[in-house]
């Protein structure tokens, strides 16, 4: 069987779309991207060769329209269409359309999708399969009396678990049972509007599982093989951050018995295309099968790099009909892979989406072993609409050690300011002697808090005194340093009619200082190619520094800062009137209230739902208190900052 496809429609936005379109294009076929209104100018908009607007903002009014998108293949002569991950990637009534308008869907076939698509079919169908499996509930069941009975029977701790989705969406942790009906109402809120499912399941929460998944392709003429596993337990509110290959420690021989399972799993249901089988590993090597995603995964790169294969390639052949392009035996495993994922997020504060036009991005060199797969451009927006992924550093090398260090270097060279990101966290974890050791689990990260989590602290009088020089080199005024006429380029440091004192009122975040420099201060010191190098006592030290409009970035101690020059006076002026006033902690939708105003409240008590980038938040009461106002409506968009509930009384 032979399939035609010239043209190429992604149902996706973002990173993956950018990433499918550049194998698309490689192999000679025409893109088609669809976008939302809010997206009409987004990277992925700019890269395709046609673009159709699906119009709404909410992925429910734009990329989750089935009949939209159909329609947008036909108008656009597209054969095909790639779902990307997310959105309708894994919905069985998406594929089925696809089919049914006579377009070829680049993923499994229907019944595939539907036999592992819900969690809970996929469990039955491996349980029959003598997969074994965590202790759980997935019955159809779904109120909240037969999930008190069943996690009671369980034991708690228990995962609730949207039955359609992954992504950490529509999941929660429910340590006693007294949180389990505001966990699982939240949770269904959040599977409803992530997935158009409200659907759940409730299982046994595995204490130091590592979470390794088996990477799976099946062509149309009964072939399935495993392209080696990945590693990813490093997670956040169950959402992969740091993923690797191969997982660190996994002998061949279970390495071959996981790789078997999974090839079988699939073999059991007719699977097509691209697929990776999840399960639980723990520290005796015994692995339980936690669900199979029909699609292809945001880590996929890791497994490229030490397979040297080109998956998306693979999923555009396999669906034209060519068989697969290598046997099991000649499956390359080449190295080790680390991949991280870069969020527009807030570690320090609960991991809250942040948004925002990014002011400053600028991705590391280009190099052998250096990969970047990203959806954004400096001056593109991070909306509160979409998942806050800006994109993925992926590094290879001969051994881990090798990734790891690249990696590192590569999240050094990495500048990103205009929203709060996951950067110097990310960088934290590669740097930390666990992960270097290969200490692997899914509670790294709540197990080494105090490690990764650094509350700001008061920057040095050095970090001033550096920022200051930077200050005064990047001055539109003055003539570069790396003008060999200039006397700013003299070694001697020094500078015709400049005055010998200088005096600066500078800030970063939230913190200010004045700043006084002397002439000597500027001594051989130089700002080169957004390097500030200086010279003292033959050493020669150079900090990332550049400087866009009135803002000058300044990297310290892997930290990018932002330095801004203030008016203490009129800032005191113009301070916040807003006392006890709860705000929006970023721009969403409010999905529930839970007060009125006279209300007396309890200290965290929560106040207000909003929903952003599809995951739930709450605003929650910094002390006992009486509700005095309240200033937004369920359903109403609200931007950061924003004030939401006024609170009287108590102390913080």
């Amino acid at each position: 069987m032979n399939r035609h496809i010239d043209t190429l429609l992604i149902a996706n936005r973002g990173e993956i779309a950018c990433r499918i379109m550049k194998t698309a294009k490689a192999l000679g076929l025409k893109t088609v991207a669809v976008h939302s209104e809010v997206d009409r100018n987004a990277r992925h908009t700019r890269t395709a060769d046609i673009c159709y607007n699906l119009g709404g903002a909410r992925p429910a009014e734009s990329y989750l329209l089935i009949d939209k998108i159909i329609e947008a293949a036909k108008a656009t002569g597209a054969q095909a269409i790639h779902p990307g991950y997310g959105f309708l990637a894994e919905n069985s009534d998406f594929a089925q359309a696809i089919d049914d308008a006579g377009l070829i869907f680049l993923g499994p076939p229907t019944s595939a999708i539907i036999a592992m698509g819900s969690k809970s079919a996929a469990k039955i169908l491996m349980e029959e399969a003598g997969v074994p499996l965590v202790p759980g509930f997935h019955g159809e069941q779904q109120d909240y009396e037969t999930f008190r009975v069943a996690s009671a029977q369980i034991g708690y701790p228990v995962l609730l678990k949207a039955t359609a989705g992954g992504g950490g969406k529509g999941m929660k942790v429910v340590e006693k049972e007294s949180e389990l009906k505001e966990a699982l109402e939240s949770a269904q809120r959040e599977a409803k509007s992530a997935f158009g499912n409200p659907i759940m399941l409730v299982e046994k929460y595995v204490l130091k599982p590592r979470h390794v998944e088996i990477q799976i392709f099946a062509d149309m003429h009964g072939n399935c093989i495993y392209l080696n596993e990945r590693d990813c337990s490093i997670q956040r509110r169950h959402q992969k951050v740091v993923e690797e290959a191969p997982a660190p420690g996994l002998s061949p021989e279970l390495r071959k018995t996981m790789g078997e399972a999974a090839v079988k799993a699939a073999q059991a249901i007719g699977y097509v295309g691209a697929g990776t089988v999840e399960f639980l590993l723990d520290a005796r090597g015994e692995f339980f099968f936690m669900e199979m995603n029909t699609r292809l995964q945001v880590e996929h790169p890791i497994t490229e790099l030490i397979t040297g294969q080109d998956l998306v390639a693979w999923q555009i052949r396999i669906a034209r009909g060519e068989k697969l392009p290598l046997s099991q035996e000649q499956v390359p495993l080449n190295g080790h892979a680390i991949e991280v994922r870069l969020y527009a997020e807030d570690p320090d504060n609960d991991f809250l989406p942040s948004t925002g036009r990014l002011n400053l991005y600028r991705e590391p060199a280009a190099g052998e072993g250096r990969r970047v797969d990203t959806g954004i451009e400096e001056g593109d927006s991070i909306s509160p609409f979409y998942d806050p992924m800006i994109g993925k550093l992926i590094a290879w090398g001969e051994n881990r050690e090798e990734a790891r260090q690249r990696l590192l270097a590569m999240l050094a060279e990495t500048h990103i300011s205009g929203v709060r990101t996951n950067l110097a966290f990310l960088s934290r974890i590669l740097a930390h002697p666990a992960f270097a050791a290969a200490q692997l689990d899914t509670d790294f990260i709540p197990r080494h808090e105090k490690d990764l989590f650094v509350s700001p602290s008061e920057l040095p009088a050095e970090f001033w005194n550096l920022a200051g020089r930077a200050w005064m080199l990047s001055q539109p005024t003055h003539v570069r340093a790396d003008d060999p006429t200039s006397q700013w380029a003299l070694a001697s440091g020094w500078r015709s009619a400049q005055p010998q004192l200088y005096t600066l009122n500078l800030q970063t975040s939230e913190q200010q200082q004045k700043v006084v420099l002397y002439g000597d201060n500027l001594t051989h010191t130089q700002l080169i190619n957004d390097q500030l190098i200086i010279e003292e006592n033959n050493i020669t030290l150079q900090y990332p520094a550049l400087r866009v409009g009135k803002t000058l970035y300044l990297q310290w101690q892997g930290e990018l800062h932002s330095v801004t020059e203030v008016d203490f006076i009129a800032q005191a002026a113009a301070s916040a009137q807003q006392q006890g006033g709860l705000t929006a902690p970023m721009n969403g939708n409010i999905v529930q209230i839970l007060v009125t105003a006279g209300q007396a409240v309890e200290k965290g008590a929560t106040l207000v739902v909003l929903e952003a980038m599809k995951m739930e938040h709450s605003v929650l009461a910094p002390h006992a208190g009486t509700v005095q106002s309240i200033f937004c409506a369920e359903g109403e968009m609200v931007t950061e900052g924003m004030v939401l509930v006024e609170l009287d009384g108590g102390e913080e």
